[in-house]
């Protein structure tokens, strides 16, 4: 079974790699909500998501939360990947942000992977990539953005990630994803909402006018 879904998912990988994840992997089933990864934890397996989405995320001395990026079909972690190699605990938090379906890999594969399989080298290097991409993009938008600013694409990058256009929680979690105070987010919101940006409910948030 977990063969069939291997090769639905990465048709691109040699057929040995493939054998060689249905062999070695664990498929395992993520409830929302559910913590991957924790702080200064040593990784033993890594994932691959088939479905759902991952919330990567690093926690300040005072709690609170900094969203990094997005894990989502098809990607793996690599901030992980580097732990592994490295042998360190981890420096981030993974969350499902809905119900997740992953593949966990054995942390001892990696290095061999990366030398017997040209695709998963290669896999692996579009992904750090990405993730570097990513970071940057958290790095301007906390150095170069207001906070408004910053409010409105936190709405427009959970769209373009999850493809949801609405969020679920209260202030207080997206004030600590951005790292700064529940009284700055919910003035932020209600000017928002003033402006037919975002449409409030009880713990809920409409934005999709933003992604129009």
């Amino acid at each position: 079974m977990l063969i069939e879904i291997v090769k639905k998912n990465f048709p691109f990988f040699e057929a040995e790699l493939r054998e060689d994840i249905a062999e070695q992997g664990i498929l395992k089933s993520i409830p929302e909500g559910s913590t991957l990864i924790q702080e200064e934890q040593y990784i033993r397996s890594f994932p691959i998501v088939l479905e759902g989405i991952i919330r990567v995320t690093r926690m300040d001395e005072d709690g609170n939360e900094l969203l990094l990026y997005y894990i989502k079909h098809g990607e793996v972690c690599t901030v992980t990947l580097s732990c592994c190699v490295e042998r360190t605990k981890s420096q981030i938090r993974a969350i499902a942000e809905e119900n997740t379906t992953i593949i966990a890999i054995p942390v001892e594969l990696l290095d061999s992977w990366m030398t017997k399989y040209q695709t998963w080298k290669e896999y692996v290097m579009v992904s750090m990539r990405k993730r570097y991409d990513d970071l940057l993009h958290t790095l301007d938008s906390i150095a170069f953005m207001k906070m408004d600013e910053r409010l409105e694409r936190f709405f427009t990058d959970r769209f373009m990630n999850t493809r949801s256009t609405e969020f679920i929680g209260s202030h207080q979690d997206i004030a600590s994803s951005l790292s700064t105070s529940r009284e700055v987010i919910s003035r932020l919101l209600k000017q928002m909402e003033r402006r037919g940006m975002i449409h409030m409910g009880r713990n809920r948030i409409d934005y999709s006018p933003l992604c129009d």
